[in-house]
């Protein structure tokens, strides 16, 4: 188990895990994607020389994880060479392709690089359900044919899951599928709507059927031995250290992995974006500028940015957020409230706990 990094000396928490949006080409068009059915690069895009060179950045904030992501990362022809060099430096490169690109020759040239895992999205138990979210026919045939050139490359992979009021009735037969496939882990993303997803009002969960997926999550993790993981859904840090009280488990990594010693909410903290373009984020989802790789090194920006630095000062958050005796291990997605709220430091807005500290006035 790969335990947190310690903090630098000056006080700035390392960066655990990048996502790098190396293309914004897709050949998908996901209803919740900000990238979109576009083949050919996007214009703006780093070079070969700009994205070695920021790279070479990486370690000085710590030894982060660092995500290949787009779009689809494949459609990058130069994408081996990047993973390549993220190995040589000795950060962790995985992957997180749609897997429909994926070939025997491809798979191979990502083994053969040093890609440790590749992250799959299946967001229904069968083609109809994927195919609707994915926005083209024959991306969940693709995807199965993509995952089997992994396992025959001894890829590990895991498979991404976002819930939305279609599926979220399936999730026991989409955990069936992974563990059919031979997944090592299983992720479900809680949907933030921003970009295109803002169109799926229809889709997403209240409050009420957020908090009851997450604790289904917390008894379903009990049956498996799969390793799970809740993503965009800070609540269930808070969940977990309810449950395991009402248990009388320790909260230890003994009992539950790496979720005993992080947080919900790693954007600014943990955590951050890249785009395509250099651009800095806090996550993805929450499209606010921290800074542009090409004007300012990353460290730079990592330390000093002032969105960054108000995400990781408890006194910044609004509404019930800045005083729940939890925000250290949740600290709400930022991305839903900056959508549904207007501040990205307001209260999540599909939190339905009343912290202890504002029980005692009511």
């Amino acid at each position: 188990m790969t335990l947190p990094h310690p903090a630098p000396a000056d006080g700035t928490p390392p960066c655990r895990l990048i996502a790098w949006e190396v293309t914004r080409s897709c050949n998908l068009a996901c209803k919740h994607c900000r990238a979109e059915a576009h083949l050919e690069p996007y214009p703006g895009e780093l070079s070969t020389s700009e994205a070695i060179a920021l790279l070479d950045t990486f370690p000085e904030v710590g030894q982060p994880i660092v995500i290949f992501t787009g779009g689809d990362p494949m459609l990058r022809p130069d994408v081996y060479d990047l993973v390549t060099h993220a190995a040589s430096l000795g950060l962790k490169p995985v992957m997180s392709p749609n897997g429909t690109l994926i070939t025997s020759e491809t798979a191979a040239r990502m083994r053969a690089a040093g890609v440790q895992r590749c992250s799959i999205s299946i967001d229904g138990p069968d083609a109809a359900s994927h195919d609707a979210f994915r926005g083209v026919a024959g991306a969940f045939a693709g995807a199965m044919r993509g995952i089997a050139h992994l396992k025959d490359t001894g890829i590990p992979f895991q498979i991404n899951t976002t819930v939305t009021r279609s599926n979220l009735e399936s999730f026991p037969r989409i955990f069936e599928l992974c563990q059919g496939l031979g997944a090592v882990a299983w992720h479900i993303f809680l949907l933030v709507p921003t970009g295109r997803a803002a169109s799926l009002e229809e889709e997403i969960i209240s409050a009420a059927e957020y908090e009851r997926v997450l604790h289904w999550f917390y008894d379903f993790r009990k049956t498996t031995t799969m390793s799970l993981k809740a993503t965009c859904a800070p609540h269930y840090y808070r969940i977990l250290r309810q449950r395991a009280k009402e248990d009388g488990i320790p909260v230890t990594p003994e009992h539950f992995g790496l979720d005993a010693h992080t947080r919900g909410c790693l954007g600014g903290i943990g955590f951050c974006f890249i785009s395509h373009t250099g651009i800095v984020q806090p996550c993805g989802y929450l499209e606010l500028e921290c800074g542009n790789v090409r004007q300012t090194p990353f460290p730079e920006i990592w330390r000093h940015s002032n969105i960054f630095q108000a995400l990781r000062n408890p006194a910044q958050y609004e509404g019930k957020c800045g005083v729940c005796e939890y925000h250290r291990v949740c600290g709400g997605c930022r991305a839903r409230a900056f959508t549904m709220r207007g501040s990205y430091l307001a209260e999540e807005p599909l939190c339905s706990y009343t912290p202890a500290r504002l029980q005692r006035r009511s």
